[in-house]
């Protein structure tokens, strides 16, 4: 900015200023220097130029300082006048000052003169006015008993408090003392003030447990309409040594020791079905306000620095204000201020010994209602009424009936006729105790609803828990331990100061019945109840307190579970597995009443019952404070995680272990089924045949990792069960494979590495199972035809060295083929099955295979069975074609007329191969028949050529004969759809070449080699020439110009 900024240049004359821009602002310093300039003219040389330069600029400054002077003179004329007639004010108050000083000597002088008699006057109105004051606060304390119950009645408790302590202070002056008319008033206050502490009591042991006026499922009910679905919260820190719950971390305020802060959150749990209420909109009726849902509003925010209505009558003091610009829902400031009525009384340790000693029976009653209320609209429902009995827990299910029904059903359902019955027969728990069943569902929906409702009654004992204890450590009253303290004192890490109450002896009330509850839903005996509660107080209590605990706060949570008996039995552990009846027959039915509700098989709803309890830990952890955080750790989950691995865990290892026996024991469990459909279906639901056995262990694994997923935590162990199982039921398949294949010539060949190896190879293996991961395109073997040919030829000719084919070492039994059948689909079946199960629950099959096996080598294991049935299958197939085929040796072929019929070991042949495809058509899928009748054709080709070197002669009909043969097989093979009839037509018609070959003269065989030296070998061409035809003339040398045709 420069020197002439901000000069007073009007508009028309804004060239000066540009003007004056261009004057070098070295004119303009203090301490100017004028010989520059001079000797600048006067060597400049054009001096009169020089010289008119600066006297124009000497004209624009001038002009300029013309336009300040103008624009600054009305400026200056209007301060002198207003410095003008300041001066005069100054000199007016000075002689006013004057003046007054005379006055006020000449007043002080008259008020002298009277001094004595004012004086007089003044006592005796000070006195008079003491003596009205005085009958005033006589009249106004001998009304006070009378407002102090009508502000009871109205439950206006703190100002009906604040008027008792001023008329007590008032009863204690020097004064009142002396009075006899205030005797009575001073015994009749007296009277309130218990009367008082007991209703505030009584309200406050309402709200506890949710059932007052102010309470958060009321303000819930009167919110639903316009709640305001956001959650706040603030963050704060506390310079004091008390660590609070994330619910009352703002009980403290500024003045070191007043406790009567807001809370930090508008978080106020859950409702009867399951949305957050929030509560933080007082308004002066005490109800909440909201606007629709779009976030809060001015009048909103107005509504939450109002008084609330409870506090309407109080005289405003620290406290009131203190709530009225709390943030905190409204339920925790009417809380905040019956404890704070409770601290105004000096009553906090009596309070808390009562409260201690209603926790547990009012807990009971609690869960009893509920249950009964759940029991009250299953009859509802039962009975067609359900409607009118609807309530916001209609999500349990009625599910006796269905037990009963299931009963009654599964006595029906006899002789397997019902896939589904015999399912049902084979699990050891009944479809509506099942992971999934409607009783697991129940009892779920049961307990969730409980242990919302505890959890929503602990979070008011965490508000007032932390209260009390700040009460009676900043609340600067020491009160003598009252008669009521007696037997309050049940928790040793709770102060004496709140009566033996704390969060932590509430905790350890709400669980033990918790825990008293899921007792009676598992139905365990009192036995072993009390022998699991001992051992848990005995971990528990030998915890030792800590000396330094002085202000009531705990180490550790002293969890003492109620006894059903007091004379706990130290027998071991088998006394306490014989405790856990699962019928429970012997269970008193005074409890909670849940038998009402749930069926009778109780052990097995541990897994329902399991994820709530997690939940209730955890939304438990997070209401406590820091301080307090190891509270619950040793509570409720730990008894749970308990009952699992010692009880529940064992018996269903020994009850499914027992079902897997009974189900792969059974008589019909290897038997294939007789009513099978005519078509294979791979659906079980549309009637694949799996054997009975495996659809059983199916069935029941997949029921053993429903349980696993029902509890994530113990999913390994039920794992490890489930391969126990798998590894049973492999060896009983494997045993029913032995007795089909035993000493069979089948079998052992599977298993010689050169056979095995050819097979392999062989493009038929892509028929064979995979495990899920195998695409269909990695099931194609890629081999070319030649090599194809080539391997079935290798195949062939070790099979035939095998001849003479025993009969003994073939499978002759059909059944026992058709078992392997049915044994290869059900393995594979399974196989998958167990597959997609350990991918669904790869976490803990990956746990288990880290320590072993996992469900993935089970499959395998399963699937390699299945293959080695397919196989033997396959084999034996091929050795029954040998078999009828070496018969060909034992007979000449020259016959005396044309063959009209094949020969008896054909039609024995076809007709085998015929009803072996029929019986095992429903058992097995089509690829896998291509695969076990597929390698008939290469073998009888195979051999039909081979056995030309066996016979010695063979005339026309023989031929015909022959040809005669593989036509019948070729019909045979071609009526199995699964097989490729062209692939059947070419191998055969090969065959009928070869044969039609030796009806040709010598040089028209030469000349048919020579065209075709590749379709047949040399040894093959070399038997043409050796068996003798009647009418065919063979050379000397025609197997020497046979060899020199091939080769070339």
């Amino acid at each position: 900015m420069g020197i002439f900024d901000g000069l007073p240049v009007p508009p028309d004359k804004e060239y000066l200023r540009d003007e004056l821009l261009k004057i070098d602002e070295s004119w303009a310093v203090p301490r100017f220097d004028t010989l520059p300039h001079v000797v600048h003219i006067l060597t400049s040389r054009d001096r009169e130029n020089e010289l008119h330069y600066l006297k124009e600029q000497r004209d624009i400054v001038e002009e300029v300082v013309d336009e300040v002077v103008h624009a600054y003179h009305s400026g200056f004329n209007k301060a002198i006048q207003n410095y003008s007639q300041i001066l005069k004010l100054f000199s007016d108050s000075a002689e006013s000052i004057r003046t007054l000083k005379i006055d006020l000597a000449e007043a002080k002088k008259r008020l002298g003169a009277r001094n004595k008699q004012l004086h007089q006057l003044w006592s005796r109105s000070v006195t008079l006015r003491h003596i009205i004051a005085l009958l005033d606060q006589i009249e106004s304390i001998a009304k006070v008993p009378a407002h102090i119950e009508k502000l009871i009645a109205e439950k206006q408790f703190y100002a009906a408090i604040q008027s008792l302590i001023q008329s007590s202070l008032m009863l204690e002056r020097e004064g009142l003392q002396t009075v006899g008319a205030l005797q009575d008033v001073k015994s009749e206050l007296s009277k309130l003030k218990g009367v008082l502490f007991f209703r505030i009591v009584e309200d406050l042991h309402a709200h506890l447990y949710n059932k007052g006026e102010h309470s958060s499922v009321a303000s819930t009910m009167d919110e639903r309409e316009d709640d305001l679905p956001t959650i706040t919260a603030a963050a704060y820190t506390m310079n004091g040594s008390q660590s609070l719950s994330r619910r009352t971390r703002m009980i403290k305020g500024e003045n070191h020791g007043q406790t009567d802060g807001s809370l930090s959150s508008s978080f106020d749990g859950h409702d009867e079905d399951g949305s957050i209420e929030l509560h933080d909109e007082a308004t002066s009726d005490g109800h909440a306000r909201g606007n629709g849902g779009e976030g809060i509003t001015k009048d909103a925010k107005a509504g939450l620095r109002k008084i609330p209505s409870w506090l309407l009558h109080s005289t405003p003091d620290e406290f009131i204000e203190t709530i009225r610009k709390s943030d905190a829902p409204l339920h925790v400031k009417y809380l905040q201020t019956l404890v704070e009525c409770l601290r105004m009384l000096g009553k906090v340790a009596a309070s808390g010994a009562m409260i201690c000693q209603r926790l547990r029976p009012t807990i009971h009653d609690i869960i009893t209602s509920k249950i009964k209320a759940y029991a009250e609209l299953a009859n509802a429902s039962k009975s067609g009424i359900g409607e009118a009995a609807e309530t916001d827990d209609t999500g349990l299910q009625f599910i006796k009936v269905h037990v009963e029904s299931y009963q009654l059903t599964k006595k029906k359902q006899q002789n397997g006729i019902s896939l589904a019955g015999t399912l049902l027969q084979v699990s050891p728990v009944s479809p509506v105790m099942a992971p999934t069943g409607k009783a697991q569902t129940a009892a779920k929906d049961l307990l969730d609803s409980v242990l919302d409702t505890v959890v929503r009654i602990f979070e008011n004992h965490v508000i007032v828990g932390e209260l009390l204890e700040s009460k009676s450590v900043h609340g600067g009253h020491s009160h003598p331990q009252s008669s009521w303290q007696t037997n309050a004192n049940l928790n040793p890490g709770a102060g004496p100061q709140a009566g033996g109450y704390s969060m932590g002896f509430s905790l350890t009330v709400l669980q033990s019945e918790c825990q008293q509850l899921i007792c009676e839903i598992l139905r365990a005996t009192p036995e072993a109840a009390s022998a699991d509660a001992a051992t848990q107080t005995l971990r528990l209590g030998s915890k030792a307190p800590s000396n330094d605990n002085r202000n009531g706060s705990e180490d550790g949570l002293t969890f003492a579970f109620r006894f059903t008996d007091s004379t706990i039995p130290n027998q071991g552990v088998d006394l306490v597995r014989q405790g856990w009846n699962r019928k429970g027959p012997n269970v008193p039915q005074e409890g909670y009443g849940s038998a009402a509700v749930l069926p009778e098989q109780g052990i097995y709803l541990a897994a329902s019952i399991y994820r709530p309890v997690v939940q209730f830990t955890d939304k438990i952890a997070s209401m406590m404070p820091q301080k307090h955080s190891q509270l619950g750790n040793d509570g409720l989950l730990a008894f749970m995680e308990n009952f699992i691995k010692d009880h529940f865990l064992p018996a269903m290892f020994v009850d499914y272990r027992k079902a897997v026996q009974q189900a792969i024991s059974s008589p019909a469990a290897f038997r294939p089924r007789s009513a099978a459909a005519a078509t294979y279906t791979p659906s079980v639901e549309k009637g694949r045949p799996v054997l009975q056995g495996l659809l059983a262990i199916d069935f029941l694994a997949k029921e053993v990792l429903g349980w696993a997923q029902a509890m994530p935590k113990f999913a390994s162990d039920l794992v490890k069960n489930l391969q126990a199982y798998l590894e049973r039921t492999y060896e009983r398949c494997r045993t029913s494979y032995m007795e089909a294949v035993l000493e069979k010539q089948s079998y052992m060949l599977i298993g010689r590495y050169d056979i095995e190896k050819l097979m392999r190879r062989d493009p038929a293996s892509s028929c064979l199972p995979r495990s899920l991961g195998h695409s269909e395109s990695t099931m194609v073997n890629n081999a070319s035809d030649a090599e194809s040919v080539e391997i079935e030829s290798e195949l062939s000719s070790l099979l035939l060295n095998l001849r003479p084919i025993r009969q003994d070492n073939l499978i002759r039994d059909d059944n026992k083929l058709i078992l392997l059948a049915s044994l290869s689909d059900s393995l594979e079946y399974v196989a998958d099955s167990i597959e997609r199960l350990g991918q669904s629950n790869m976490r803990a099959a990956k746990q288990v295979g880290e320590r072993g096996k996992n469900l993935a080598s089970f499959a395998d294991e399963y699937r390699k069975l299945a293959i080695d049935c397919l196989k033997v299958l396959r084999v034996e197939m091929q050795l029954e074609t040998i078999f009828h085929l070496q018969e060909m040796t034992n007979r000449e072929y020259l016959e005396d007329q044309d063959a009209e019929e094949p020969d008896d070991f054909i039609i024995s042949l076809t007709a085998q191969i015929t009803r072996r495809d029929e019986e095992m058509a429903p058992f097995v899928a089509p690829v896998k028949r291509n695969y076990i009748f597929g390698g008939i054709c290469s073998v009888a080709s195979n051999a039909s050529i081979k056995v030309l070197a066996d016979l010695r002669s063979i005339n026309l009909f023989g031929v015909q004969q022959i040809c005669r043969n593989s036509i019948a097989l070729e019909q045979a093979l071609a009526v199995i759809p699964s097989i490729n009839s062209e692939s059947v037509q070419q191998k055969l018609d090969r065959v009928r070449t070869y044969y039609e070959l030796l009806n040709m003269p010598f040089e028209a065989l030469l000349a048919f080699i020579a065209e075709h030296e590749h379709l047949f070998t040399a040894k093959e061409y070399g038997y043409l020439l050796k068996v003798k035809v009647p009418g065919r003339e063979v050379p000397p040398d025609a197997q020497h110009r046979v060899s020199a045709i091939l080769s070339r």
